[in-house]
């Protein structure tokens, strides 16, 4: 059976991580949950209250990471996911987090993130000349990385899907798919 990796941390969103792990699961796919370290993390949930400026911060359920980002061989892997949420922040400052992210571009397979996600790609110089989707006040992050800026819930751009949140996990993981079949055709 195929396998994709996640990359999350403690404040990965809820939501993505959870929606994206069984979806993939439901595929057919196994997917190793892949964090700082192997633990027990802690999600959250953000949504928008009304008058807010920005979206709030709720606790979440746990989650068990398979693997540290230590311990990640990416060869083993046929495409990577990077939920939002603010676990993103923390893990693009990971060197292993780097050494994975880089080998799925460098091989050109699948790579999906959505929300947050994309300050993982971002910060190594990996949306260079690409469209790229997010949470939309991300939009000078990834202008100023040399992406462009297409809000959506499944923009593609070569073997990188990405959407602007949660609201997209239904388009995003159909694009996902898509590009993984590509993939797997590709290689056969």
């Amino acid at each position: 059976m195929e396998r994709l990796l996640m990359l999350t941390a403690d404040s990965g969103e809820e939501l993505e991580v959870y929606y994206l792990l069984y979806r993939f699961r439901e595929a057919g796919y196994d997917v190793d949950v892949a964090a700082p370290q192997r633990k027990r993390l802690q999600l959250v949930v953000h949504d928008f209250e009304p008058g807010a400026d920005t979206y709030v911060e709720r606790p979440g359920r746990g989650l068990d990471a398979d693997l540290a980002f230590s311990e990640v061989d990416p060869e083993r892997y046929a495409g990577v996911l990077v939920p939002g949420g603010r676990a993103p922040e923390v893990i693009r400052n990971d060197p292993d987090v780097r050494r994975i992210v880089a080998h799925f571009f460098d091989h050109d397979l699948p790579v999906g993130h959505m929300c947050h996600g994309v300050q993982v790609p971002a910060a190594y110089g990996l949306i260079r000349g690409r469209k790229v989707s997010a949470f939309p006040p991300l939009r000078p992050d990834i202008e100023a990385a040399g992406g462009e800026f297409v809000e959506g819930p499944d923009v593609v751009d070569g073997q990188m899907v990405s959407a602007t949140g949660w609201p997209d996990l239904a388009e995003f993981s159909k694009a996902f798919l898509e590009l993984l079949d590509r993939s797997r055709i590709a290689v056969a």
